[in-house]
C-alpha cells in the first residue's frame, strides 16, 4: 500500500536529535559533533545508506526557518554599533576567502580558475545555527558579533556561487560591472523585501485577532520572505533576516501576550528539532559522498579537504589579525578606541569560522552537466571538499574552542543580567507611579490599592534581592483590570527603554516572557480580546 522508508527515516532522524541531545546536555558534551558523529553512524544502517538530502530542503525548508529564529533573537543595537565590522565580515572577508581558497585550489590541487571559485564560494560563508550552537561561551558582544556575520554573510557567498557556476558551465562569460550589478541587487532587493514582509505580516497580524491565525502568519512569514526574494533574484537569506530584524523591533508593540507566547513555545521547538536534523543529515550524508567519488582517490581527497580547511581558516586568523590594525589607523576618534577588542580576545572570532547547511546546500546544488552535456569538472571531488572542510571547522575548532576561550581570558559579562534587572525595576516603579491614578479611575477602594501598592514594592525588593516574584492570586474583575492596566504600563516602559535602546532584545525577550506569565495568570490564560 506504501512505502514506509521515508517514515523510517523520519523516525529515527527525531529519535537522534532528541536522544543525542539529552546525552549532550547530560555530558556537557558538543550537541552539533555529537549529532554529526550519529548522522554517520545513521548511514550504515540499510533503512538509511541510500538517503539522499536534496539541497532544495535545506535551501528552501530548513535555512528559512532558522535564520528567522535566529534573527528574532538578535540584537539590532548591537549589530548598528558594530555595523562596520559587520560589513567588513559578512561582505569583504567572504570575497577574500573565496579568492584565497580558489587560488590554492587552482594552483596545488590543479582546478579551473570557475571550478575553484565555485568551491571557494561554497565553503566561504559561516553557519549561523552552527555559530549559535558551539559558540554559546563567548561574551554577549563577540558572540552577536559572530551570529549577525553568519546571517549576513551567506548572500554575498550565494552571489559569488552563482556567477562562478554560470561561468564554469559555459552560460555566460565573467563580468566584473556585472557581478556588482547582481551583488546590488542581492543585497538592495533582500533588504527591500525583508523590510516590506516585514510591514505586511504586522499588518496581517492586527487583522487576524487570534493567536492561531497570527501564529500561522508567523510560519509562513520566513518562506515568503525568501521566495520572493528569490523570485527577484535577490537574496532571500538577507530578506529573512531583514525581515526578522525588523519583526523583533516591532512586533513587540503589536502581538498580544497569548499570540507571543505559543509562538515563542513553537519555534524554540521547531528550530531544535530542525538544527539538530540538521546535523544529523550532515552526518549522514558523509558516507554517499564518499562513495560516489570516482574522479579522485579518497585519501588525495581528504588531503584536498585539509588543504582547502588549513586556507579557510588560516584566511580568517589572517583577516582577524590586520584588519582591525588597518581600520584603527585609519579611524582614531576616541569612541571607537573605546571598542578595540584586544587580540587575545580576537582569537575566539576568528576560531569561530564554523562552515555548515549553507556550504553543504550550496555544493550539493553544484549542476550535474555544464551547457555542453558534459559532466561538471570534479563535482565529486568539491562536494567531498566541503564535507571535509564542514568536519574540521565544527569538529576541529569546535571542540578546541573552549581551550581558545578560556586563553581569551573574557572577564565575566554579565551585562545581560544588569540590564534585565534595570529593565524589572524601572517597568515596576512606573507602574507604582500609575498606581493611583489607574486607581482613581477603576473606583477601587483604598485597601485594594494599598494591597496592590505592598505587592508591587514586594516585588521591587525582590529584583533587588535577585529572587523570583512570588505568584499572583485570583482578584475580582476590577482589580483585574487594574493588574492588565499596570502591565501595560510596564509593557510600555520596557518597549520605550527598547526603542532608546537602553536595554536589549534577549532582555525585551526574558522580561516580556515574565510579564506575559503574569498576564496569563491574572486572567487564567483567557485575556480579553
Amino acid at each position: 500500500m506504501y512505502n514506509p522508508t521515508a517514515l523510517t527515516v523520519f523516525v529515527l532522524v527525531g529519535l537522534a536529535v532528541v536522544g543525542l541531545s539529552l546525552v549532550a546536555r547530560r555530558t556537557g558534551a558538543n550537541g552539533p559533533v555529537l549529532l554529526t558523529a550519529g548522522g554517520v553512524a545513521l548511514s550504515f544502517l540499510p533503512a538509511t545508506s541510500a538517503v539522499r538530502l536534496p539541497p532544495e530542503l535545506v535551501v528552501l525548508l530548513f535555512l528559512p526557518a532558522l535564520l528567522y529564529w535566529e534573527a528574532l533573537t538578535t540584537s539590532v543595537r548591537s549589530i548598528r554599533s558594530d555595523l562596520r565590522t559587520l560589513v567588513l565580515s559578512a561582505v569583504f572577508l567572504v570575497v577574500a576567502t573565496a579568492a584565497t581558497v580558489a587560488t590554492a585550489a587552482h594552483l596545488v590541487i590543479g582546478l579551473s580558475w570557475p571550478v575553484a571559485f565555485v568551491l571557494g564560494a561554497v565553503v566561504a560563508p559561516t553557519d549561523a545555527t552552527v555559530v549559535a550552537a558551539v559558540a554559546r561561551g563567548l561574551p554577549h558582544r563577540q558572540l552577536t558579533m559572530l551570529r549577525a556575520e553568519s546571517l549576513v554573510n551567506d548572500g554575498t557567498a550565494l552571489v559569488i556561487f552563482a556567477v562562478a557556476v554560470s561561468v564554469a558551465t559555459g552560460q555566460e562569460q565573467f563580468d566584473p560591472l556585472g557581478v556588482l550589478g547582481d551583488v546590488a541587487l542581492s543585497y538592495g532587493g533582500g533588504v527591500a523585501i525583508g523590510v516590506v514582509l516585514a510591514w505586511l505580516a504586522i499588518r496581517a497580524r492586527r487583522v487576524a485577532h487570534d493567536p492561531l491565525i497570527e501564529n500561522g502568519v508567523s510560519v509562513l512569514t520566513p518562506f515568503a520572505a525568501f521566495l520572493l526574494a528569490e523570485e527577484i533574484h535577490a537574496s532571500g537569506v538577507l530578506a529573512v533576516v531583514v525581515c526578522g530584524l525588523v519583526l523583533s523591533r516591532l512586533g513587540p508593540r503589536t502581538i498580544r501576550a497569548r499570540t507571543r507566547v505559543q509562538a515563542h513555545a513553537f519555534w524554540q521547538v521547531a528550530t531544535f528539532l530542525l538544527n539538530g536534523a540538521l546535523f544529523v543529515l550532515v552526518g549522514l550524508q558523509l558516507r554517499s559522498a564518499v562513495q560516489a567519488l570516482t574522479s579522485w582517490s579518497l585519501g588525495l581527497a581528504a588531503l584536498a579537504a585539509l588543504l582547502i580547511a588549513a586556507v579557510v581558516i588560516g584566511t580568517r586568523l589572517v583577516w582577524m589579525n590586520t584588519v582591525p590594525y588597518l581600520v584603527r589607523f585609519i579611524d582614531r576618534r576616541p569612541a571607537q578606541r573605546s571598542r578595540r577588542i584586544p587580540a587575545r580576545q580576537r582569537l575566539p572570532l576568528a576560531w569561530s569560522g564554523f562552515r555548515g547547511a549553507v556550504s553543504l546546500a550550496a555544493a550539493l546544488a553544484i549542476p550535474l552537466t555544464t551547457t555542453n552535456g558534459a559532466g561538471f569538472p570534479e563535482r565529486d571531488l568539491l562536494i567531498v571538499i566541503t564535507f571535509g572542510v564542514i568536519l574540521v571547522t565544527l569538529i576541529g575548532q569546535g571542540l578546541t574552542l573552549p581551550a581558545v576561550l578560556r586563553h581569551g581570558r573574557y572577564a565575566h559579562d554579565n551585562r545581560v543580567e544588569d540590564e534585565i534587572l534595570c529593565a524589572e525595576r524601572r517597568i515596576v516603579e512606573s507602574a507604582l507611579d500609575a498606581l493611583p491614578r489607574l486607581a482613581a479611575e477603576c473606583d477601587l477602594p483604598g485597601s485594594v490599592v494599598d494591597r496592590l501598592r505592598a505587592e508591587y514594592e514586594q516585588h521591587l525588593h525582590h529584583i533587588e534581592d535577585a529572587v523570583h516574584e512570588e505568584d499572583l492570586t485570583d482578584r475580582g474583575d476590577e482589580e483585574k483590570n487594574l493588574q492588565l492596566a499596570l502591565l501595560a504600563i510596564r509593557r510600555g516602559e520596557l518597549l520605550r527603554m527598547q526603542a532608546n535602546s537602553v536595554v536589549d532584545v534577549q532582555v525585551v525577550l526574558r522580561v516580556q516572557a515574565e510579564l506575559d506569565a503574569d498576564e496569563l495568570r491574572i486572567t487564567g490564560g483567557s485575556a480579553p480580546e
